[in-house]
């Protein structure tokens, strides 16, 4: 009897305990299918608590031989290895062996190039009454999708506090997959503002500062306190940056297309047409050249703008001209389109220009007269969009771009032969490691560089569509685009995130990367200085005269 009592106990147990294995399993594939279905994502691992079974591989293999590739930087090509370990490039040089403990890729006939640095993305922004649907997971693991490794996104501060901003986007980037840095907006101006410039720059890693000369209402800044915001850059060694668009004129511009009762997506463009982005870009540069500081114009999206640019060049000013994807492959006949929900999708600012625009900026970046390639990433879905069916005003700004970038910008410059393979590597990634402080770190495979490279196959072809993105957004303003050249492999940090069309990537694992000041853009401003004093021929030494 005792025998039969203690059988049955062990029973009840063992049943017990099949439960809770049976409940636990269960809980844990509605984890993954939550984590999934939140992050819209196909074709990706991620792991709820920085690890499992499939992600395995993020920390295992940290040794990793590239052989017979192309390897690329932004001055050089040559057939050679690329030996990693521990997410640093050891060894670059063909025919290195290696032992059995490490992972060998062949990119034979391949091209191995720096992981692309996106210089302008807004994940987990707040804007217009609603937040961007890319937050830092999802959009880092789309940029890896396509072959970016590094991203720096825009700091917006909170009712104009520097410090309160930069807590909330460090807050926002824990979910990080890649790493980042940070570029910050300034919104007003105070003694606490100037003083928090300081701090992010000597102590928070940041050097670069935007001011919006568009927005009027919400971040628009006047002239007044532009010039106080390039006196203090110009200080601090920080690159100060504007988004050039005349802020009144668009205004009234808007208040005219609502008077003539156009309040569509098409209205959007009508209301600040070219003229304004080119008045404020030769503001800006103007301003910038009376203080004598460094200016980096973000997203240049027409003729005007980029004439302004090239005028500054040829008097010597420095002048960072930065095109992004969809002014370079777009134009705005989408925004007339018949379906609001198809029109919506395509309002940015600046807007998206007339055919003609993109030409001219893809020659003027072959030329060098503008230098790297953002994406301006600012995604919301078509409900988010919706909110402004009646006004185009309420529409909220932005496109995708950030996974995007690579492949259109191989196809549309590289393949049409408009820029060499060195010059990709210029455009995509050692241009913006250089002008933010960070290059050889980034943007170069080199021994002592950080592992984040991409190996892209010229013969692959790519086709982009909303249902195979991995960005959150259901649309994409390139959606139905083939084109060939491929990323097929991309390492960041030395661990392989992206091959054979999928995701291995971890919330949690991103890092941010401090940019410190003084780069190379500050070269010479103390002789520009030297040079302006001593051309005054003043004070005047005048002798008093008797009144």
């Amino acid at each position: 009897m005792a025998a039969q009592n203690k059988f049955l106990l062990f029973h009840k147990l063992v049943q017990k305990s099949f439960h809770i294995c049976t409940l636990s399993i269960l809980l844990m594939c509605v984890l993954q299918f939550q984590v999934s279905k939140s992050n819209h994502i196909s074709g990706f691992c991620a792991s709820v608590y920085g690890e499992s079974a499939e992600c395995g591989e993020l920390s295992s293999n940290l040794k990793l031989l590239i052989k017979g590739g192309i390897v690329v930087n932004a001055h050089h090509q040559q057939v050679a290895d690329v030996y990693i370990e521990n997410g640093i490039i050891v060894s670059v040089q063909p025919n290195i062996k290696v032992g059995d403990n490490v992972r060998v890729l062949d990119a034979t006939g391949k091209y191995v190039m720096p992981g692309g640095i996106d210089p302008h993305t807004h994940l987990g922004m707040e804007f217009m009454g609603t937040e961007t649907i890319d937050d830092f997971f999802s959009g880092q693991a789309a940029a890896l999708a396509g072959g970016t490794t590094m991203h720096i996104d825009f700091v917006i501060p909170v009712d104009g506090s520097l410090s309160v901003g930069f807590e909330v986007y460090t807050e926002k980037a824990k979910r990080s997959c890649m790493d980042y840095g940070f570029h910050m907006a300034i919104t007003k101006w105070d003694e606490i503002v100037a003083r928090d410039m300081e701090v992010m720059v000597k102590e928070k890693g940041i050097n670069s500062f935007k001011f919006f000369l568009a927005y009027k209402g919400s971040l628009m800044i006047s002239d007044e306190l532009l010039l106080q915001g390039f006196k203090k850059c110009k200080s601090l060694g920080a690159l100060a940056m504007v988004h050039a668009e005349n802020g009144d004129a668009v205004a009234e511009g808007q208040r005219r297309m609502i008077d003539l009762g156009i309040t569509g997506p098409e209205g959007h463009a009508l209301s600040r047409p070219p003229e304004l982005e080119g008045e404020a870009t030769s503001r800006a540069i103007r301003l910038a050249g009376f203080v004598n500081t460094p200016l980096y114009v973000v997203h240049v999206m027409s003729i005007d703008a980029m004439e302004e640019i090239a005028k500054a060049h040829k008097v010597g000013q420095k002048v960072v001209g930065e095109p992004v994807v969809s002014g370079l492959v777009l134009d705005d006949s989408w925004l007339w389109d018949s379906d609001f929900s198809t029109a919506a999708k395509y309002v940015m600012s600046p807007p998206i220009r007339k055919q003609g625009h993109d030409k001219a900026l893809q020659a003027a970046l072959s030329t060098k007269i503008l230098q790297l390639v953002g994406t301006d990433h600012c995604t919301f879905n078509s409900t988010q969009k919706a909110l402004g069916i009646d006004d185009f005003r309420k529409i909220p700004n932005g496109v995708n771009g950030i996974e995007e970038r690579m492949h259109l910008i191989w196809d549309t410059m590289v393949e049409s032969g408009q820029i060499s393979v060195t010059d990709y590597v210029r455009i995509t990634s050692a241009e913006c490691a250089q002008i933010f402080n960070i290059y050889p770190k980034k943007g170069a495979i080199l021994a002592g560089s950080d592992a984040d490279i991409i190996i892209l196959n010229p013969n692959s072809s790519f086709k982009i569509s909303a249902r195979s993105h991995h960005s959150r957004s259901d649309t994409n303003v390139y959606e139905g685009r083939r084109g060939k050249g491929k990323v097929e492999v991309t390492i960041a940090g030395g661990k392989v995130v992206w091959e054979h069309d999928e995701l291995n990537v971890v919330p949690g694992s991103g890092r941010y990367i401090e940019m410190p000041p003084f780069g190379h853009l500050f070269d010479g401003i103390d002789k520009v200085d030297a040079a302006y004093l001593s051309s005054l021929h003043a004070p005047v030494q005048r002798s008093s005269t008797a009144s």
